[in-house]
């Protein structure tokens, strides 16, 4: 009996020890795991910010590269190609328009087409303005280019000048323009300096009070007024309409080129501002005509449209002429 007792007492303290050992080494297993997640978590947390540095350069481009009021860097770079002498817009102008007259270009962006204008067609005085301070900038140095280009040329020599999309200088033997040494003449046969002609500044035009003294024959509103739409909604856009109306002389000439409504589908993503005013839009581009005509008070219009050719893929855009 005594032995019997004593091989059960074994029997019950190994099996103790058995489930003992069982249950260190379950909450061993278990401690490993955990300590397993936490290490897999702590890497996850470790890579993040690794991810986040990949990431934010990208994003941060994005932003650099995001232009809410069509104030591209290089946007004479997507109009004008290689192959083309110029704007392919100015063999729509009319001479009249524009020479010996006072002008304004709103939205000038890099000012090509300011100085093209000013070159081809000898104004009195064009200034351009634009919102961008670097796109303003950008003017003014290719307007020195310019000029810096003019006063190089052989003494005595008529030479036409026209600047590329990216701001070079390329002449030519044409007579038609004369533009020698930086100096332009204007319509009433006076010579002035270039820089007297062409400036350019900052502005906000559907805000500036700035300009509410000037009075002007020739206004511009060139691929602006969707930016303007999409920034300021329809307020802004009659805002825009109303001023240049009030700024123009009797008789003066409004060219405006207005992007399509599929062009506001594709960049109204661009900011908040832009995507809460696409919602709310009323007025859409094939109403402006009518606006123009019969809210603002213009007198007559002309689509230039059917002239136009040689234009970059995306930019055959309608182009019209009011008449105070």
């Amino acid at each position: 009996m005594g032995q019997d007792l004593k091989k059960k007492r074994k029997k019950r303290s190994r099996s103790k020890e058995k489930s003992v050992e069982l249950v260190v080494a379950n909450e061993a297993k278990q401690i490993q795991q955990q300590e397993q997640e936490k290490g897999e978590i702590a890497n996850e947390e470790n890579q993040k910010p690794k991810q986040q540095q990949q990431g934010n350069p990208k994003k941060k481009k994005k932003n650099q590269e995001s232009f809410p009021f069509g104030n591209y860097k290089n946007y004479y770079g997507y109009r004008i190609s290689n192959d083309m002498d110029e704007d392919p817009r100015l063999k729509v102008l009319k001479k009249e328009w524009f020479q010996g007259k006072d002008c304004l270009d709103i939205g000038c962006n890099s000012g090509i087409m300011t100085i093209h204008i000013a070159n081809k067609f000898g104004c009195r005085s064009i200034l351009g303005v634009d919102i961008d301070s670097s796109r303003v900038g950008d003017a003014q140095w290719h307007l020195r280019n310019f000029v810096r280009k003019q006063n190089h040329a052989k003494p005595g020599e008529k030479k036409s000048t026209s600047v590329a999309a990216d701001g070079v200088v390329h002449g030519s033997e044409e007579q038609s323009v004369s533009l020698s040494n930086g100096e332009a003449k204007t319509g009433s046969g006076e010579t002035k300096d270039l820089f007297q002609i062409v400036s350019f500044q900052k502005e906000n035009f559907v805000h500036t009070r700035n300009l509410d003294e000037n009075r002007y024959d020739t206004i511009l509103c060139l691929s602006v007024t969707k930016w303007i739409h999409l920034n300021w909604g329809d307020d802004g856009l009659i805002t825009l309409f109303s001023k240049i109306w009030r700024l123009l002389n009797p008789g003066g000439i409004f060219v405006m080129e207005p992007q399509p409504w599929k062009s506001y589908e594709k960049n109204r993503r661009v900011s908040e501002t832009t995507a809460m005013h696409h919602r709310t839009i009323v007025l859409r581009p094939e109403h402006f005509q009518e606006i123009l005509l019969d809210k603002i008070g213009f007198r007559t219009v002309e689509d230039l449209t059917s002239s136009l050719s040689g234009v970059s893929k995306g930019f055959d855009r309608q182009i019209l002429a009011f008449q105070k």
